[in-house]
């Protein structure tokens, strides 16, 4: 491989914002990649991928390299320095890159990669929380997982298209993907490509949307015709995933914070071809009240951790911060405790994250069901999805019923 200086010093500058002002990764690389329209696909792959891949690695290539936070630009390129030799990459005669210790560099990787903490590059308080939640042999494995590249995973649109019409169409244009057994509208990417140009997108007959992200929506199972509330709604990939799965009938009302999320969804939803979506901001407690006992089914796709898709926002282990996770379960259990109250008698509730951790999951609902609001509830099934296992996202769902 060639390195090309605006490449490299894009992605130096993507380093920069994330490591050093706290800028979010996906963010960051939205705008990088705007930069230059001479870049091509190749090139736009390169500097995304590689800023992932040394956001992911960082504290094991701050580590070989001997550099510390904050990381200033001769660090960074020392930094690049690694990930180029780890793999192989000739260095070209570059001022940048003088006086940097290549004949070290894979020495100290083979001695670093003893530790976990290094091998796997985790921060010591998650690497200790990680442990003593899932135990040594399921925190190791889950962390190997955890730091491959996520595949990209499509769910077709069945109220536009199907599977065949699809995959069929996107085939023409070199775009070749493959089924997955257990998920009947699921389509996987044989290479990673830059699929939101397509005027399959554009013309809404598909999101992307990860494999264990589409169980969450089947295992509510709503039915045409009725009134289904998506609590926690956010931009909405699994209200319109509810939508498809409603046949267009019916009632889904997305709920959320944030108003400029919930823009968001009715965009997409219009791109969908989607109409039995109504959206509604979460600004008092009179928004919930207004909802107890109506709903047929109620998903809670709670706020979390996010350690379960750690693979595609890498840049979340060093953001996190112990005193979240303490903060992050009170509102969980909250939620839990009010939203709840919508489902109606004999309806179905979902409670779902995208956290690999059972205090955030099991503990949870199990806490849920022995408060006052909970007895009211029987656990009918829940699932913890390990990426080790599944290849895909770690995610947690539990459904319970409300008894009449």
């Amino acid at each position: 491989m060639r390195l090309h200086r605006n490449l490299v010093f894009a992605t130096i500058d993507s380093l920069h914002l994330i490591f050093n002002e706290q800028k979010q990764a996906d963010k960051v690389l939205k705008n990088t990649l705007k930069r230059d329209k001479r870049w091509g696909a190749r090139d736009r792959s390169f500097i995304a991928e590689t800023t992932y891949e040394m956001v992911r690695w960082k504290r094991l290539y701050a580590e070989i390299a001997e550099v510390k936070e904050p990381f200033d630009r001769e660090n960074l390129f020392r930094m690049f320095v690694v990930w180029a030799t780890l793999r192989g990459i000739i260095l070209p005669d570059w001022k940048q890159f003088e006086g940097t210790p290549t004949r070290k560099i894979k020495g100290r990787f083979d001695e670093l990669s003893k530790v976990r903490k290094l091998r796997e590059s985790i921060p010591d308080w998650l690497d200790q929380l990680g442990l003593q939640e899932l135990g040594k042999e399921r925190w190791e494995k889950e962390l190997k997982h955890l730091n491959m590249q996520a595949e990209v995973v499509l769910r077709v649109n069945t109220l536009k298209t199907n599977l065949r019409q699809l995959q069929n169409a996107l085939n023409d244009q070199d775009i070749a993907t493959h089924t997955l057994k257990e998920l009947s509208d699921a389509l996987i990417l044989n290479e990673r490509t830059n699929v939101f140009t397509t005027e399959e997108f554009k013309n809404g007959w598909f999101e992307v949307q990860d494999a264990s992200s589409q169980k969450v929506a089947l295992l509510l199972d709503p039915k045409p015709g009725m009134k289904v509330v998506d609590a926690c709604a956010g931009a909405g990939g699994k209200s319109l995933h509810l939508a498809t799965l409603m046949e267009n009938k019916g009632q889904i009302i997305a709920m959320d914070l944030y108003e400029n999320k919930l823009t968001e969804l009715k965009r997409r939803a219009r791109r969908n071809g989607i109409h039995n979506l109504e959206t509604r901001v979460i600004d008092s407690s009179k928004a919930i009240k207004k909802l107890i006992g109506k709903a047929d089914k109620v998903l809670i796709d709670a706020p979390c951790t996010g350690l379960g898709v750690l693979k595609r926002n890498p840049d979340t282990k060093w953001k996190l911060q112990p005193e979240f996770l303490e903060e992050i379960r009170k509102t969980q259990q909250d939620i839990l405790q009010n939203y709840s109250k919508m489902v109606k008698e004999n309806g179905d509730l979902v409670y779902a994250t995208c956290s690999i951790l059972p205090s955030e999951n099991t503990m949870q609902v199990k806490d849920f069901l022995t408060s006052e609001t909970g007895k009211s509830f029987t656990l009918i099934k829940e699932e913890t999805v390990y990426p080790s296992e599944s290849g895909f996202d770690g995610f947690y769902m539990a459904l319970l019923k409300k008894n009449s």
